[in-house]
């Protein structure tokens, strides 16, 4: 028990026998017991008073060290109630990077399926402006070289010769032939600029510094994307709209 309990059992037993004592010696018991009741009443009255006020005191002491250590615990369990809220947004946090990077893994799968789609769409269009149906260039050998080392894993080799065969036109409207000089070519290039901008819009949603998108952006499929871009907007308005040309690939037409 608390020290203020014994103190106060100490007085009261202490006050007790004073009280007693005073009885004995001064009043006398057989005086004592046939008092009148108002008169045995105030003698109670009075030697009780100070034992209330005591205990009155004592609680009151008492009572405040409880509301202290109330308050501490209350203290406590608010620094705990904030680290759990604190550990909580770590959670949230590294939950939330998990995901994010499970979803960049998954974006980055994707892509290189897209990659390879983007390369084979810019075969096409490089057979369609270079092979024997267009300009006759580039021989079936070299083609059918060129479309082994695409699918070796080399997704921009159609890209790059698209690239270069683009730089060596100064004519600009051949460099609009190119990609729009028939139907054909056309269909193919906004197929490829369809797949593209799909690309960089899931690339957006896994990569809020854009880093992704810069990369691809500066891919040889990305600079090809772009020159595009430029003839997409100059081209015919049914040949520049991918719902109208198609965004499938039809393999029985070449030109």
């Amino acid at each position: 028990m608390d020290w203020r309990i014994w103190l106060g059992l100490g007085l009261t037993a202490t006050w007790l026998l004073l009280g007693f004592a005073y009885i004995a010696s001064v009043i006398g018991w057989a005086e004592f017991t046939i008092l009148p009741p108002e008169r045995m009443g105030n003698f109670l009255e009075g030697a009780s008073a100070p034992l209330a006020f005591l205990w009155l005191v004592i609680g009151y002491f008492l009572q405040q060290k409880e509301l202290q250590q109330n308050t501490e615990a209350l203290r406590l369990q608010a620094t705990e109630i904030r680290r759990s809220a604190e550990q909580a947004v770590i959670q949230s946090e590294n939950l939330a990077a998990s995901e994010l990077h499970a979803r960049q893994e998954a974006f980055l799968q994707i892509s290189k399926s897209i990659s390879s789609q983007l390369g084979s769409i810019a075969g096409l269009l490089y057979v369609s402006s270079h092979g024997d149906s267009g300009s006759g260039v580039v021989d079936g050998d070299e083609m059918a070289k060129l479309f082994t080392t695409q699918s070796q894993g080399d997704d921009e080799v159609f890209s790059r010769r698209l690239l270069t065969a683009n730089l060596r036109l100064d004519d600009p409207q051949e460099q609009h032939d190119l990609f729009y000089g028939t139907e054909i070519r056309a269909r193919h290039t906004n197929n490829f600029i369809f797949n593209f901008e799909r690309m960089l819009r899931r690339a957006a949603e896994v990569d809020s510094e854009n880093m992704i998108q810069d990369a691809l952006s500066a891919s040889g499929h990305g600079f090809l994307y772009r020159i595009m871009k430029t003839h997409q907007a100059n081209a015919p308005e049914d040949w520049a709209d991918h719902t109208k040309t198609g965004t499938h690939i039809n393999f029985g037409r070449t030109q």
